[in-house]
């Protein structure tokens, strides 16, 4: 029984203190350099404890920085410098993102593509989409069908130019890899691709990627058992470089199979192997991510990166986050064909927030070319499925402290739906619609 009740966040709020918090945190340290022994972490972390039980007095209430001041003290003492490294690089990260957002910055602004985020404000005020005020105003007077075709034509033009780029390129390339944060419409952007890279005389060959996963027991999680599958160590890096090198030398490669009922991988299952004018197509989170294709030299791989860039200024001046788009979007896909509560979507979120702003955003500029996929039509779509939901758990969350990011997006995106015009008639949206991934009524078989 640890005599520690209570930890002072840097919020300044009060919450219990768990021990498992410190395992955890010992342990995705590990699992960043490639270790993953979770015995090891409980017993370092009992060493922290006993540490902060020499130190401090019975009911003190230590502060997180002071307990990882502790944590990386036993990394070193016990010979663990990559991981206390890996650490110490995490916490000045973690630093420089909350120094950045109390100046007001979102997201960190080298990690922004200027010049796409310039041609998309550009053809949103060029069709009278770039605020609030001006969507519900054109969606009032009858216009959300036109507002369909526009945006869905716009984007169907820059797979085109995807299509063309990547053609010029075929005659050395070994696969093209298409990138994006969580639910930036990788599945629909793969498929539409591939059609029209067939067209053009290409042949694919798939690679799931979702198969390199570690066995569910090897993930970290947090204190409320939440699994963290969105960091790229979640996959077995070394693997998919060994198999992406002896592929493009068009060697035969079983790669395996990961069975996410039983959390386990399942070695050398599918035999797959490139043939002459074969390109591998790869649709992953992390295709950007240097430590994914190491061994592939840059003239081989064709780098598509995916991101609903949407400009649609709210009526208080702030832009709508792309965050927040695919929040939605993720909640939608994930009730629908995952069975998951879009409660526990939105508790998750900032998971998915913390690997994108380290392992995605700052490779986006590494990309060969960008689709802006969203859509200025999805938000009226949303309003009348989420609202409610949002509504609730703005008020359910609010002043708990350790749900205070859940509470910060619910608030946020609320204001949003509620700014905007609801639309619940979806049939102007056509059967293969990138949106189509996340709404249902796809005419797509992805499979």
């Amino acid at each position: 029984m640890s005599k520690f009740k209570f930890v002072i966040k840097r919020s300044g709020a009060i919450v219990p203190f768990n021990p498992d918090r410190i395992a955890n945190v010992i342990y995705r340290a590990a699992v960043s350099v490639g270790g993953r022994d979770k015995e090891k972490a409980a017993e370092l972390s009992k060493q922290v404890i006993a540490l902060m039980e020499e130190k401090f007095e019975h009911d003190y209430k230590p502060h997180v920085e002071e307990i990882q001041d502790i944590i990386e003290k036993v990394l070193i003492e016990n010979g663990h410098a990559k991981v206390a490294k890996e650490f110490i690089l995490y916490r000045e990260e973690a630093s420089r993102r909350r120094q950045a957002d109390s100046r007001h910055f979102s997201r960190t602004l080298e990690n922004i593509p200027w010049a796409k985020v310039w041609r998309s404000l550009d053809w949103a005020v060029s069709h009278n989409l770039h605020t609030v005020e001006a969507v519900n105003a054109r969606i009032r007077n009858g216009e959300f069908p036109h507002i369909v075709h526009e945006a869905e034509s716009a984007y169907e033009t820059e797979l085109d130019t995807a299509a063309e780029m990547i053609k010029d390129r075929s005659s050395y390339l070994k696969m093209v890899m298409v990138s994006g944060p969580s639910s930036s419409g990788k599945t629909t952007t793969t498929y539409k691709l591939e059609q029209r890279l067939k067209k053009l005389g290409m042949r694919f060959v798939p690679l799931i990627v979702d198969n390199y996963f570690f066995d569910l027991e090897l993930h970290p999680k947090d204190e409320f058992g939440d699994y963290d599958f969105e960091t790229p160590q979640a996959l077995d890096l070394e693997m998919i470089n060994d198999h992406l090198k002896r592929l493009a030398a068009e060697e035969e490669v079983k790669i395996p199979y990961y069975d996410f009922k039983a959390g386990k991988r399942y070695p050398d299952r599918t035999p797959i192997q490139l043939r002459e004018n074969e390109v591998l197509l790869i649709d992953s989170l992390h295709g950007l991510f240097p430590d994914f294709s190491k061994e592939i030299p840059a003239s081989q791989k064709f780098k598509l990166y995916l991101e609903p860039l949407l400009q649609m200024k709210m009526p208080d001046g702030q832009y709508i986050r792309w965050t927040d788009l695919r929040l939605i979007r993720r909640m939608l896909r994930d009730s629908v064909h995952r069975a998951y509560n879009p409660e526990q979507t939105l508790l998750h979120w900032h998971y998915v927030r913390s690997s994108e702003k380290r392992n995605i955003l700052p490779y986006s500029s590494t990309a060969d070319y960008i689709i802006n996929t969203s859509m200025p039509f999805e938000v009226p779509l949303y309003r009348p499925k989420l609202l409610k939901s949002f509504e609730e758990w703005e008020s359910k969350y609010k002043g708990d402290p350790l749900r205070e990011d859940a509470y910060t997006r619910a608030a946020r995106v609320m204001k949003m739906l509620e700014a905007i015009e609801p639309v619940e008639d979806d049939s102007s949206v056509p059967g293969d619609s990138v949106l189509r991934e996340f709404i249902g009524g796809s005419s797509i078989n992805y499979h």
